[in-house]
């Protein structure tokens, strides 16, 4: 008899996949190119690149935790890869400078979830 992965195998499996695929572009992009193709807009492959690693390090977080909403840091990890992005890369002049006004637009979500954590966790909220 096969024995059938568990969700939390899964999770694991996709995970790690997700976290070293991501990271990938965004540490060694020459390496990435020679095998995937030559890209024009390096920025946006590393800033996809963030956002796959942000993905995997909460499906590994769900197969070993059971204590944070992974929605929670589905939402905080994105925003923050979105607007890391947007600040580098517009502070270096690859991409609008109007981008930094979503950078601003990611940071507040980002408060607000830590600030609808804080109202959670104390009584009567």
């Amino acid at each position: 008899m096969t024995r059938r992965p568990t969700p939390r195998v899964a999770a694991l499996t996709q995970g790690t996949f997700f976290i070293a695929s991501g990271l990938w572009p965004i540490l060694d992009i020459e390496s990435f190119q020679r095998v995937t193709g030559r890209k024009r807009d390096r920025w946006l492959v590393k800033t996809m690149g963030g956002l796959i690693a942000v993905v995997g390090g909460v499906l590994l977080h769900s197969a070993v935790s059971k204590t944070a909403p992974p929605s929670k840091l589905l939402a905080v990890g994105s925003a923050a890869a979105l607007g890391l992005s947007d600040v580098i890369y517009a502070t270096r002049g690859v991409i609008s400078k109007v981008y930094l006004a979503d950078a601003a637009a990611e940071a507040a979500l980002i408060a607000l979830w830590m600030a609808a954590s804080r109202d959670a966790r104390r009584p009567n909220a």
